[in-house]
């Protein structure tokens, strides 16, 4: 009974094998048969010819109804051509590629043993990372693999893995390294590549990487081409190995390619101001302020923008929970604010170019440009992040005066309509006087700064396109205090930026940074094996840097604290040669300092390397100021003959200290009759004070009795009190007594009296002629004449 079922089971294994071969067929025949007439009138993923396994996948994943671009170019990508499709923002172009990559394997019974089949590259690595999510999704019922590959990531752990996968995404330079170094990567039968943000990935700053992968894949593959904003360069396409690609539009009905028409979203808001280059953060905290339940992201031209703009933020607190995203940062970190951003109903991301494209950060309500984008194509791209799918979505791109007019003019070529908006002033708050008061108290936010404004100059001068990027025409000086420095920081501007050196500028921003790392390190004889090199947890440990955000910045700030003033840094992007700071280092005098022998012994050793004896032998060190140059000079510094000569002639200096003499004479003549008078004060007071001790005792006052209280003891310093020298404690009770008597009813406030007979050995004393007492300082009238009765007794 046990074989007879074992039959059984192979019997039925055949028929449904033969059943999916069958339907397999008819599927792929179905394919061949569509016309562009059919398929342009299919609105759902069941009525596309599809196995049941992928169906299954997009249903569970909630994906039914088809879009424009995925209703026209999925059905020619399944026919095996050659497509370079263009769509709006937010139109559903990864499920556009991703549906025809997993159909073609299937048609062609691909397993792990066939190997690598299809690859799809990205410019961005969060793009890279969305694209693998949503193939998971799509292929879970298939028997097919998927790897992803992104820079940050553990190499070694990739390359274990990369050589069994059959769909493998991953960004240009990490590719390329796999394919260098892995040999268990075999790119020989790959069937499809697919480039996402081809019009990106086809630029110069990826074209020697491009290439280099492009050596290493077969000529008869199949190529498809994704994009907002599509090229149809032949130079392009035929790097490319295209031949005769099919152009899809999903921007227009009828699925032809609109030119140089750039459609954006329906649902999408576009708006504009014009403000000055100084006031670009006062208007953005002002945007903030009255944004508090919005969900916002922000874009800048560099990642030091994003670091200055982000820090300075969060120590003024806007009220809204704040994030930064740019390509300098680590990928544990990217993955986990996009993520984070992503989730958040009110947040706002201050981010560069890096998640411009293909990002899909669901409900953003507003993209705000603060920078102008380099072209149009990137200004669709930027606010093609909101609006998407069909919901509500507002942007606001911010201007120079000198920028309006050319890229204006530029978007209404390419059709694109925006309307201007001015601000209310009772809405704009400046925060520059916030923001330099910052700066001031902190060095790394200065250094911040500092670095955040040179490389807006670089971003500004390495654009092509000069009708609108014009750097002679910006106040740099207001814009440097805008960003809290004391000064504009010099700069070296280069006379000419030509298509050779940005494309090197571009390079250099998209290579490798640890393979760069390395090779450097090679080249100096530094690491002679990387992978005989074993660190440790201990080595981890004792490695480790301090974590705080700003401790890199502040260690190049500070040489002496172990930071290096080199472009050893990432975030060091050759910034020498935009600004040179002149440095002045005295060197050290080492003759004055004893030498030192081996076999000295500790005193001696001590004693030379102690700093109280060394600088007792020198000279001593003398207060110096520095000027604009970084010069030093004394606080008191001579003027030479020829500077004396041009301030005037001696006469003039003469009158000048004649003049200021008399006048220093008369001030010390009325200073003099002052102390003078006051002197005289003191001494009649002194006298009518002796003259009521004499007199009857109902005219003498209290305060003077309680004060002289020594005189009538006897005491032998009793002189020193009656003296102008030592006449201290007498005037303050005069002064006392000429204040209760100008003013009835405000008492001023007295210190407590001091008490001069505390001593032990007047303490415990029977005998009555001593005629010492202790008494408390009198507070009324009762209180004084009862005193002045006890004195008289």
């Amino acid at each position: 009974m046990v074989k007879k079922s074992k039959t059984i089971s192979r019997d039925d294994k055949k028929v449904k094998r033969e059943q999916a071969e069958k339907q397999l067929k008819e599927i792929k025949q179905r394919v061949q048969d569509l016309t562009s007439e059919e398929y342009k009138t299919f609105e759902r993923f069941k009525e596309l010819p599809l196995t049941a396994d992928i169906l299954r996948g997009l249903d569970r994943s909630g994906f039914h109804s088809l879009t424009e671009i995925q209703k026209l170019a999925i059905p020619e990508c399944l026919k095996g051509n050659d497509v370079l499709a263009a769509a709006k923002t937010g139109s559903g172009k990864t499920l556009a590629f991703l549906v025809p990559v997993v159909q073609k394997l299937v048609f062609e019974n691909w397993s792990d043993m066939d190997g690598l089949g299809a690859l799809i590259i990205t410019p961005t690595r969060e793009l890279a990372v969305q694209i693998y999510e949503v193939l998971l999704k799509i292929g879970k019922y298939t028997q097919l693999s998927a790897g992803l590959v992104i820079g940050g990531k553990d190499y070694s752990f990739e390359k274990e893995r990369v050589g069994r996968v059959n769909i493998l995404i991953g960004t240009p330079g990490r590719l390329l390294q796999h394919m260098d170094e892995s040999a268990t990567l075999q790119t020989d039968n790959v069937q499809m590549l697919v480039l996402d943000e081809a019009d990106r990935i086809l630029d110069m700053g990826f074209k020697k990487t491009l290439d280099a992968i492009l050596g290493q894949l077969p000529a008869g593959r199949q190529t498809l081409l994704f994009s907002a904003t599509q090229t149809k360069s032949v130079g392009d396409l035929a790097r490319l190995s295209m031949v005769n690609p099919k152009y899809v539009n999903g921007n227009l009905a009828n699925g032809g390619i609109g030119g140089e028409e750039l459609s954006l979203p329906e649902s999408l808001e576009q708006s504009y101001v014009v403000v000055p280059l100084n006031e670009k953060l006062s208007l953005l905290w002002s945007f903030l302020k009255s944004h508090l339940q919005a969900k916002i992201l922000v874009f800048v031209s560099s990642s030091k923008q994003v670091h200055f703009i982000y820090e300075t933020f969060r120590k003024l607190q806007p009220g809204i929970p704040l994030m930064k995203l740019h390509g300098r940062q680590k990928q544990k970190a990217r993955l986990e604010t996009s993520m984070k951003f992503t989730q958040s109903k009110n947040c706002c991301l201050i981010a560069t170019d890096v998640v411009a494209r293909g990002l899909d950060f669901p409900a953003i309500d507003w993209v705000i440009q603060l920078d102008c984008p380099e072209d149009v194509s990137t200004y669709v791209h930027r606010v093609g992040r909101c609006a998407r799918f069909g919901r509500q979505g507002k942007s606001m791109l911010v201007l120079l005066p000198n920028e309006e007019e050319g890229f204006i003019s530029q978007m209404s070529a390419k059709k694109i309509e925006i309307k201007k908006l001015n601000i209310k002033g009772s809405k704009k708050k400046n925060i520059q006087s916030q923001i330099q008061s910052l700066c001031f108290n902190s060095a790394e936010l200065k250094y911040l700064a500092q670095k955040a404004f040179i490389s807006y100059c670089k971003s500004v001068i390495i654009q092509k396109n000069k009708s609108v990027f014009k750097i002679d025409e910006l106040p740099l000086d207001l814009f440097a205090s805008s960003y809290g420095l004391p000064g504009m920081p010099k700069l070296r501007l280069p006379k000419k930026v030509d298509d050779e050196s940005r494309m090197k500028l571009k390079e250099k921003k998209n290579e490798n940074r640890k393979l760069k790392s390395l090779s450097n390190a090679n080249d100096e004889g530094e690491i002679e094996d990387q992978t005989k090199k074993v660190r440790t947890k201990y080595d981890k440990m004792f490695e480790r840097k301090n974590q705080d955000v700003l401790s890199e910045h502040y260690m190049q700030l500070n040489p002496g604290l172990g930071g290096k003033m080199s472009n050893t840094s990432d975030d060091d992007d050759d910034d020498e040669e935009f600004m040179k700071v002149k440095r002045h280092d005295d060197e050290v005098k080492t003759a004055d300092l004893p030498e030192l022998e081996l076999n000295s012994s500790k005193r001696a050793m001590k004693k030379a390397l102690s700093r109280k004896l060394t600088a007792m032998k020198g000279d001593k060190g003398a207060k110096l100021v520095f000027d604009e140059d970084g010069k030093a000079h004394p606080v008191y510094e001579l003027d030479d003959e020829e500077t004396f000569l041009k301030e005037g002639p001696s006469k003039v200096h003469s009158e000048f200290l004649s003049t200021e003499r008399e006048k220093m004479t008369k001030a010390d003549e009325i200073d003099k009759g002052v102390v003078r008078d006051k002197r005289a004060e003191k001494k009649r007071r002194r006298k009518e004070l002796e003259k009521q001790l004499e007199g009857d005792s109902d005219d003498s006052e209290g305060p003077y009795v309680a004060t002289l209280g020594a005189l009538a003891s006897g005491d032998e310093n009793a002189d020193n009190y009656e003296s102008d020298e030592y006449g201290e404690g007498v005037p303050d009770l005069e002064n006392d007594l000429e204040d209760s008597e100008g003013e009835d009813d405000v008492q001023p406030e007295k210190k407590k009296q001091k008490k001069w007979f505390d001593s032990d050995k007047y303490k415990d004393r029977d005998s009555k002629d001593a005629g010492v007492f202790e008494i408390e300082q009198p507070e009324t009238t009762e209180d004084l004449e009862a005193l002045a009765a006890k004195l008289m007794n």
